[in-house]
């Protein structure tokens, strides 16, 4: 099992490229699967979990192939309905081929994914925007078994509960309904800039859909869809952590191939805190303008402050003088971190779904462990301004979010390596 070292108090400066959204390519990547044709997408990064979004489609029947950010996939007529526990297990996002093969097959069934570090996530919504397209739901020996009754038909569904809807079960009613028979409306749907981009996939395959983007999108079922070729957009989780590495080290950089529309609640909050971001067509900058300023923050769906930024925001509150305010709508135990940047000095006491930080005047480096992919690189970032070093145990969970990030970070200044525990 590898480990990150991290020895702090370097300043980063230099220029950056931001790798493609995994949150965008996994359900594309499902999305190829409802046609027979080949599909080629670019802009695909090297994670742990395309990886393996790629060997669940092997393993469905599809020919999958991924060189140098480009995968091409080509399901042809022989695709199997089942996709097993040994693949779904490793990554929560493989539910999202239960749609497609839906659509494709007439019948799906996958692995139940389970709960998580930061939290249960349960499907209920996947299923319920499902059995509303006219399909049978079984629930036996920790498999989720869906049959289209006679054909799929289109209806109007509300994705409701907690906070606003669920993005991959959005996604995942979206792809069943390009094929289904008539008109679907999904009321709620989410709004985050991975199901327009879903979206924009789906419409070169040749689906009829408006509306994405919006709580309303709505879909016209066609009988045959066709490959297609799409360049994923840039992950903009990946481009906020930039933001924030700079901000936490009183760094400069410029941060490339993003998209900053996507970003602008975190900017947003970053201008608060006293940290300048200067917005380009495809690029943002970000340089530390003086004294840092305490801010409060409440993660809640796109366009708002995404939770997979909490974690990252944190860290730069654990060094900003006063009082912060971290609260978290969307999966209220994702303070899994919070112990970890504890034994780095931080200051942090949890009241409810939310994290009060008292600002100190320095971390001191620390073995930390990682659990979880948004907290692994919060303890990133707090190891780059500690104090000696800090060594970041299971760092595989950062394989799954982040492209050579230690490289990335090495150009910018940083001293960081991996090495085997």
């Amino acid at each position: 099992m590898d480990k990150i070292i991290i020895e702090g108090g370097r300043r980063l400066k230099g220029e950056v490229d931001i790798s493609g959204s995994k949150n965008a390519v996994l359900p594309i990547m499902a999305a190829a699967l409802l046609t027979e044709e080949e599909s080629v997408v670019t802009n695909v990064p090297s994670l742990w979990d395309v990886h393996t979004m790629v060997k669940l489609l092997r393993s469905l029947g599809a020919k999958a192939i991924l060189e140098n950010g480009c995968l091409k996939v080509k399901p042809g007529k022989n695709l199997k309905p089942l996709a097993p526990y040994k693949l779904v297990k490793t990554m929560r996002a493989s539910v999202c081929v239960l749609g497609p093969l839906l659509a494709r097959l007439g019948e799906a069934e996958v692995s139940l994914p389970g709960g998580c570090a930061i939290g249960p996530r349960p499907i209920d919504l996947h299923l319920k925007g499902l059995e509303a397209l006219n399909a049978e739901i079984m629930i036996e020996h920790g498999y989720v078994k869906v049959r289209a009754k006679t054909k799929l038909r289109g209806s109007e569904i509300y994705l409701g509960g907690g906070y606003g809807s669920s993005v991959l079960a959005t996604d995942n009613v979206m792809m069943a309904a390009t094929l289904a028979y008539g008109k679907t409306v999904i009321e709620n749907a989410a709004c985050e800039p991975e199901v327009v981009d879903l979206a924009k996939f789906l419409r070169k395959m040749g689906a009829k859909i408006v509306g994405e983007g919006s709580p309303r999108i709505e879909i016209e079922g066609v009988r045959k869809l066709h490959g297609a070729e799409h360049q994923v957009i840039p992950d903009r989780i990946e481009a906020g952590t930039f933001l924030y590495a700079a901000a936490i080290t009183g760094g400069d950089i410029l941060v490339r191939k993003m998209e900053p529309s996507h970003l602008n609640a975190v900017i947003d909050k970053l201008h608060q805190a006293g940290v300048r971001v200067e917005k380009f067509k495809n690029s943002a900058r970000v340089r530390k303008n003086g004294r840092l300023k305490p801010v409060d923050i409440t993660t809640l769906p796109y366009p708002a402050f995404p939770t997979d930024l909490q974690a990252q925001a944190m860290a730069l509150a654990t060094v900003t003088p006063g009082i912060s305010v971290i609260t978290e709508k969307i999966y209220p135990n994702r303070f899994m971190h919070v112990p970890e940047l504890g034994r780095m000095g931080a200051k942090v006491f949890l009241e409810g779904p939310s994290a009060i930080v008292h600002g100190v005047k320095k971390l001191s480096g620390a073995p930390v462990m990682a659990s979880d992919l948004r907290a692994s690189a919060a303890l990133v970032l707090a190891g780059l301004v500690a104090e000696g070093a800090t060594e970041v145990q299971r760092v595989y969970h950062l394989d799954r979010g982040y492209e050579n990030l230690e490289q990335k970070l090495t150009s910018l200044g940083a001293s960081i390596r991996r090495e085997k525990e």
